[in-house]
Formats: C-alpha cells, sequence, structure tokens
C-alpha cells in the first residue's frame, strides 16, 4: 500500500492508514487501554510495518472503524466529495491498483466528451493466502494471539 500512495501521489490521491485497534491482541500488544497506548502502539507498528503514509488513530472505542464497516483490513477510495467511490472488506493491493487506475481516468475521459454516469459493481476478488507469513507477523502480537486466532478458526470449521 505505501507503494500505491507513491505510485498515486502526483496524480491527485492521498492516501492515509486508518489504526483502529489490534485485530489479534496478546501479550506484546494488548487492548488499547488509552490513546496514549495506542499512540505508542502505532508509532512501533509504522516501524516494524514501514508505513510511509500518515496514520490517523480511530477513538478508543472505535467510532470511525464501526462508521466504516468494522471489518479488520478495509480499504475504502472516497472522492474529493467525500463520496465512497470504492470499498473492500480486505486490502488487497492488486485490487485498490485496479480501482485507483480506473477513477483517475475518469476526468479525461470526461474532458474527451464522454458523457459518464455512475453505477454500482459488486465483484469478488482474490488474493494470495500466505499463511506462513501471517502467522509469523500474528506472533508478534503474542502467544496468546496464535493462540485465540487457530481456536477461533477451527470454531468456524476453518482450522
Amino acid at each position: 500500500m505505501n507503494q500505491l500512495a507513491e505510485d498515486y501521489a502526483d496524480r491527485g490521491v492521498g492516501s492515509i492508514f486508518l489504526y483502529t485497534n489490534e485485530a489479534h491482541p496478546g501479550e506484546n500488544y494488548a487492548h488499547h487501554q488509552s490513546m496514549e497506548d495506542k499512540f505508542r502502539t502505532a508509532a512501533e507498528l509504522r516501524l516494524q510495518d514501514g508505513v510511509t503514509r500518515p496514520i490517523f488513530l480511530d477513538a478508543l472505542t472505535g467510532e470511525c472503524h464501526m462508521h466504516f464497516g468494522s471489518m479488520p483490513n478495509m480499504t475504502w477510495i472516497l472522492n474529493k466529495r467525500m463520496i465512497p467511490i470504492y470499498k473492500s472488506d480486505w486490502t488487497n493491493a492488486e485490487s485498490v491498483r485496479n480501482a485507483l487506475e480506473y477513477f483517475v481516468q475518469l476526468p479525461e475521459r470526461r474532458k474527451a466528451g464522454e458523457t459518464l454516469v455512475p453505477f454500482q459493481v459488486e465483484r469478488l476478488d482474490y488474493k494470495d493466502q500466505n499463511q506462513k507469513r501471517f502467522y509469523e507477523r500474528l506472533a508478534r502480537y503474542g502467544d496468546k494471539s496464535v493462540t485465540e486466532f487457530r481456536e477461533s478458526m477451527k470454531a468456524i470449521g476453518l482450522g
């Protein structure tokens, strides 16, 4: 996502990382008890994950996260009027790049004389599921995180 932000910055596209909460809290990164705690964790994750985009912190109660759907790894693209033009319940750089490429071309198409009207699309995208990498990253949060995640997957028949 950092690369996408860089690639589209000169095309009028801004990008932020909204830090909501820990999806899999553990002994190393627990549920946040204060905004100061959340800020420290976000700063550590910025370094560990190499996030170069501005990081905005959601409230401890997660109002922004709930407003935008409460999924654990969402991506939204809003136009300049703050109208959602893309929504994904999982962040996938290829899918986001595809959407950005489409939407940044709209002004050129209008200038060329096309009369464009919006319509809704729903599609199913696919991403590479790298379980090993996922569990390696999850382990950063602590053994509790890994154990609870595995148990939750078993509970829904996926483990």
